[in-house]
């Protein structure tokens, strides 16, 4: 049996502590509201009352969850495919938590396996149930009152915009600005995330291949728009370098083979490779082959050197590991696999659900800029920066949101000409919501927590930690936050902030905190 290594949550136990002690009270609350609900449940209702009461109650016992699980997510690698951080399934073994709202143990057995506890997808059904928007949804005028005097603050420049919905019935309950559209910065990640789901479906991968023409001897490595593919070891459940080449020195060997001319084939991208904003550490060369994000310092997320020539650079990594079997290769160069060329073996990236987690999670720009790519792929656009943004774009209408008014120069969200509305930023959250479109979930499971994960692991300190999560966004004079937060009458809301002309970025990124903390305070019912 393998035992977890439970370090992190030593690390984390503060946290979890601070996260304990803000969610105790809100929950003694939503649950002295829900007791005489649900002794009512037990006579005749209405259906639809039956389960708006359910997601009332079910939102107060995941914000207690969330509390629980999520200092696990600080050390967590990606997401497994129930759509659960390995950390929560691990720690959950080895507490031998039978997982649900209820975390008592079985009084008949103390040696059945555990069942892992459920994710956010298990919550999020509860909102199939409709809300009669005057019973309970957040009121306008409260919110006004609350959010208005801190939106503000003149940290937050010259311009702000705001908008929140009740998730339980997608109505907006507080607006300012909420048709304007501003520079997003990387909330823009929101949109592209929707987009790419919607388009290619949450188990779609991208796949690498090594394909040989017999008669030329040639051996071309072909990108497919993977920027997670690893040469690095272990591998961590990425699409990895080394097992292709493993497996291609194989097939080779088969052949008789042990000498080729080495290409690469990049062609699936269109147009230039390099972002309009420059040479910069936030992103390398848009490319459909590199290898671990073209990093040059060893790490897996934020800023970093980048190779110049990702591609050239993975194909000389995948000539390494040929030679280590044997097999000698010409000086690589580009190529164009052609319709002789025999696949001798692939590799595939985890399904996008994945990919859209960690982009959100980590603000990934290289992930942010292949899924726009792929797309505009799977939509039948050019893969490249003006294709992808008018894909974003159509696929987003097609799903019927408000996109008067948006404009996408990228995936990342880098550039300063993109535009979004905080009405459209939380229409997205809301579609990703909605019990029919399952396949959007991701959009929201892979925001970051606040306080724990991500971009917000050392934001909310002091405030609504484990009770938001938000995508952030940060340029120069531009901060914008969007996501969700659990309310103290246990009602999930999304928001959406974006500001532009902000003086100091500290300051801004304080004044949208304090903004997301009053929601969760708010009992604006």
């Amino acid at each position: 049996m393998v035992v977890p290594d439970l370090r992190p949550w030593r690390v984390a136990r503060p946290r979890l502590v601070r996260a304990a002690n803000a969610v105790r009270p809100r929950l003694a609350r939503v649950a002295a509201a829900a007791k005489p609900r649900f002794t009512r449940s037990a006579r005749p209702t209405k259906p639809q009352v039956t389960r708006v009461k359910t997601w009332q109650f079910t939102a107060g016992a995941a914000t207690a969850g969330l509390a629980l699980a999520v200092g696990a997510v600080t050390a967590a690698g990606p997401w497994d495919s129930t759509g659960q951080r390995t950390a929560e399934r691990e720690r959950a073994v080895a507490q031998q938590h039978t997982g649900g709202a209820s975390h008592g143990r079985g009084s008949g057995t103390t040696s059945a396996a555990p069942r892992p506890a459920p994710s956010a997808p298990s919550v999020l059904t509860g909102l199939g149930g409709s809300t009669p928007v005057g019973e309970s949804a957040p009121g306008a005028r409260p919110l006004a009152a609350v959010l208005g005097p801190l939106l503000k603050d003149p940290a937050l420049g010259e311009r702000q915009a705001a908008a929140v919905v009740d998730l339980a019935t997608g109505m907006p309950v507080y607006g300012t600005a909420a048709g304007e559209a501003l520079i997003p910065a990387s909330t823009t990640k929101i949109a592209t995330a929707v987009a790419a789901l919607s388009a290619l479906g949450p188990d779609h991968r991208l796949t690498t291949r090594a394909a040989f023409e017999p008669d030329t001897g040639e051996l071309v490595l072909v990108g497919g728009g993977d920027p997670t593919l690893t040469a690095r070891e272990p591998a961590g459940g990425w699409a990895d370098l080394r097992t292709l080449a493993d497996r291609t020195a194989k097939k080779l060997a088969e052949r008789g083979v042990r000498e080729v001319t080495l290409s690469y084939d990049t062609t699936l991208y269109a147009g230039p490779e390099r972002h309009p904003i420059g040479e910069n550490d936030n992103l390398a060369p848009v490319t459909a082959l590199m290898i671990d994000e073209a990093r040059t310092d060893g790490s897996t997320s934020g800023t970093a050197g980048r190779s110049t020539e990702p591609a050239a650079d993975a194909t000389r990594a995948f000539a390494d590991i040929l030679k280590t079997h044997g097999i000698r290769t010409s000086s690589p160069g580009p190529s164009k696999a052609t319709t002789r060329a025999q696949t001798l073996a692939s590799v595939s990236s985890p399904p996008l659900a994945t990919l859209v987690e960690r982009m959100l999670t980590n603000s990934d720009n290289d992930i942010a800029e292949a899924l726009v790519r792929h797309t505009a792929l799977a939509t039948g656009r050019r893969a490249d920066f003006d294709g992808a943004g008018r894909a974003v774009h159509a696929q987003l209408k097609k799903l019927g949101l408000p996109v008067k008014g948006a404009v996408f120069k990228d995936g990342s969200g880098l550039s300063r000409e993109d535009r979004l509305t905080t009405g459209l930023l939380t229409a997205l959250l809301a579609e990703a919501a909605d019990p029919d479109r399952p396949e959007l979930r991701p959009a929201l499971t892979g925001l970051p927590v606040a306080g724990f994960t991500g971009t917000l692991t050392s934001r909310y300190a002091d405030g609504a930690a484990g009770l938001v999560r938000a995508k952030t966004g940060t340029l120069t004079g531009v901060n914008a936050l969007a996501g969700t937060v659990v309310d103290r009458d246990g009602r999930l809301l999304a928001f959406a902030f974006l500001a532009s002309g902000t003086l100091e970025k500290d300051a801004a990124q304080t004044a949208l905190d304090r903004a997301a903390t009053a929601l969760a305070n708010c009992g604006c019912g």
